[in-house]
Formats: structure tokens, sequence, C-alpha cells
């Protein structure tokens, strides 16, 4: 008889596969709108096409090792990045408050940086342990 192992899908990996799917929206819009959205937000539209590559690249690893990196690492780097993420939201605001043209700039910069760092973070967190013929559980 075949035995059948059930995937064990928790709340927090499919948080984890939203938070990678928004970036690759994010990605496509920004990729797609870059003249548009540029001027909008005070960018060059070269920023944004690269800030979207970077988008696309960072959602599409954080989608990828969602089944073999914990959740405990997911969820420091999710924390890192959104707490980055209203930081420099924060300061684009302020800028753009203050009068300066530069607040898109630096949050679109932020869009650049953030998500490869996050994906090179995630790619270099060691897997999490397994005992011998045991299948590793990434909820922790």
């Amino acid at each position: 008889m075949a035995q059948v192992v059930a995937s064990r899908v928790t709340r927090q990996t499919v948080g984890a596969i939203a938070d990678g799917a928004f970036k690759v929206l994010l990605a496509a819009v920004s990729i797609a709108g870059a003249a548009p959205l540029g001027r909008l937000l005070g960018a060059p539209a070269w920023l944004m096409v690269v800030s979207g590559a970077a988008l696309l690249i960072g959602g599409g690893i954080e989608i990828r090792y969602t089944r073999s990196r914990s959740m405990r690492t997911y969820t420091q780097l999710m924390i890192a990045y959104d707490g980055g993420w209203v930081l420099a939201t924060l300061t684009g605001l302020l800028m753009a408050w203050q009068g300066s043209t530069a607040g898109g700039e630096v949050w679109m910069g932020y869009q650049t940086v953030a998500p490869l760092l996050f994906a090179a973070l995630l790619v270099a967190a060691a897997p999490p342990q397994t005992t011998s013929g045991t299948r590793c559980d990434t909820s922790d």
C-alpha cells in the first residue's frame, strides 16, 4: 500500500508565498508603468525598471525557498524588510513634504536594494535541520 505524505501548508507559509507574490506583482507594475509611475514618484524610468527587476528576483526567490527554509527565518527577514520599507516610506514622504524631489528616488532605491538583500540572506540561510528519514517541518 502506498503511503501518502500530505504537505502541511500553514498560514505562515501562505503568508510568505503571498509576500513574494506581492513583490512579483509590484515588479510587473514597476516595469510596465515605468515612465508614468516614474513621473508620479519623481524617479527616473530606468530606476523604476531596475527596481522592478530587483523585486521580481527577490519575490521569485522568496516563493522558491518557502519549502526549504524555516518560517522563523522568513518571519525575521519579513519584519526587517517591512520595517525598512516603513522607514524608507516615511523618509520619502518627509522629503516630499519639505519640497524635495528626491523622495520618490529614496523610496524606489529601497525597493531596488532591499529585495535583493532579502533574497541573498534567504539563500544564505541554513535549511532547517532534519533527522534521517523524516520530513522537515518548516513551520518553526
